[in-house]
């Protein structure tokens, strides 16, 4: 089989792996070899799904002795399989990085052999790219869970990111439809990734000559509506992963069914709403200060389909509002719908100087018909006609009688 061939089958096969984001890698270019990374992102091409991905984006093999049975590319699947040499993902991404294809590579793998043989695969490709021909772009592996902790070390040294997949919310759905995996064991490896991170970034302070190790962090990918699984049990999970291992993202992935698949998965694709709405609730969590309970509850575990979690956790807690725009704390104004992250920085910066009003929020694009109901400004306040100043509608005479003034008697 030729490369050619071979990267077709295998970039194809790479698509069902959302997690492969390139923000927060620099890494300036050297003038001995190729490449620079910016921490801009790698994202250049569009699968048929419609997930932006970099074009390099590869498997070196989908050939796995796994039989997880939400995956295509498991041990009893009847697909064409491939493999790539190391040499051969070299020369590619050498290649289409001279052609100004890619800014990256992004490199997994089924798993071959073992653990240990596959780890060592992937870190030959980086070592090669970085030591002989000192690529200087974006480079991204998969760390295998189970993998000796010295080669997880070593692959650090060499990719900008690594990521371990989750691949489902509890152990139970492991249990059932990935045998071979273990939950403890791939957070295992994520805590070997983050302990050693933490160690280099400390000996970075220290000496600027020490070794960077995953500069852009770690990530990880959970596919959901594979399993029972519900939203609040996937919240919960993911709030464990960040608290635990400083994870940067969280990729949430809908099942989507492919022929002939095992009888215990589902026959429909999971709604993209849902994925989205798994998004925007992580969003909440990292950035907003929500907890995982407070986006779902034991009688209603899923998120709302119709309508963003925020704006539903407002609805269910009407005494914590109108929050007033020109007072309130920062931890308030990120509970208000409509109300983003940059513009609660921007208001609490600018309203030490100037008393904020409706129009005033247009102009840092608030999304006022959503914030009106939750809040009070200058000239608003929720169920009541606007605030006008009295001089601009009422001329006062001095000499007129209190009632003709107020409409008293």
């Amino acid at each position: 089989m030729n490369v050619q061939r071979k990267l077709e089958i295998l970039a194809d096969a790479a698509k069902y792996d959302a997690s492969c984001a390139s923000s927060g890698a620099k890494r300036a270019g050297n003038n001995e070899g190729v490449g620079h990374s910016d921490g801009m992102g790698i994202c250049h091409s569009y699968t048929p799904d419609g997930r932006c991905v970099s074009l390099l984006k590869i498997l070196l093999t989908n050939v796995c002795t796994y039989d997880c049975v939400f995956c295509v590319n498991r041990v009893s699947s009847d697909i064409q399989r491939a493999r790539f040499t190391p040499q051969e993902v070299v020369d590619l991404t050498l290649d289409f990085y001279k052609r100004n294809y890619i800014e990256g590579l992004f490199l997994s793998s089924g798993i071959v052999q073992s653990p240990d043989y596959t780890m060592e695969q992937l870190i030959q490709v980086a070592k090669t790219l970085r030591s002989v021909h000192k690529f200087g772009g974006y480079i991204h592996l998969k760390a295998i869970p189970g993998a000796n902790e010295r080669l997880i070390n070593e692959a650090g040294l060499w990719a900008d990111r690594l990521s371990a997949n989750i691949e489902l919310p509890t152990q139970q759905d492991l249990v059932q439809l990935a045998p071979e995996k273990k939950s403890a064991v791939i957070e295992s490896t994520m805590g070997q990734i983050h302990t050693r991170k933490e160690e280099a970034d400390e000996d970075r302070k220290k000496s600027t000559l020490a070794p960077k190790f995953a500069m852009a962090g770690q990530s990880t990918q959970m596919v959901v509506g594979a399993t029972p699984a519900n939203d609040r049990q996937i919240l919960t999970t993911a709030t464990h992963l960040y608290r635990e291992y400083k994870l940067r993202r969280i990729y949430y992935t809908g099942f989507s069914p492919y022929p002939e698949a095992d009888a215990r998965l589902p026959l429909k694709a999971a709604p993209l709403m849902r994925e989205h709405r798994l998004y925007q609730s992580d969003w909440l969590m990292r950035y907003y200060g929500y907890q995982a309970e407070e986006l779902t509850t034991p009688e209603q575990p899923e998120l709302s389909l119709t309508e963003d979690p925020k704006t539903t956790w407002a609805k269910h807690h009407p005494e914590f509002f109108p929050i007033d725009v020109n007072a309130a704390p920062r931890e308030a104004l990120l509970r208000v719908p409509g109300i983003g992250y940059r513009s609660v920085e921007r208001i609490l910066s600018i309203r030490k100087y100037h008393r904020f009003g409706l129009d005033d929020l247009k102009k840092l694009h608030v999304r006022i018909k959503s914030a009106m109901p939750y809040m009070t400004t200058a000239d608003h306040l929720p169920n009541a006609q606007p605030i006008v100043p009295i001089a601009s509608t009422l001329q006062l005479d001095l000499f007129a009688p209190f009632s003709a003034l107020t409409g008293s008697v």
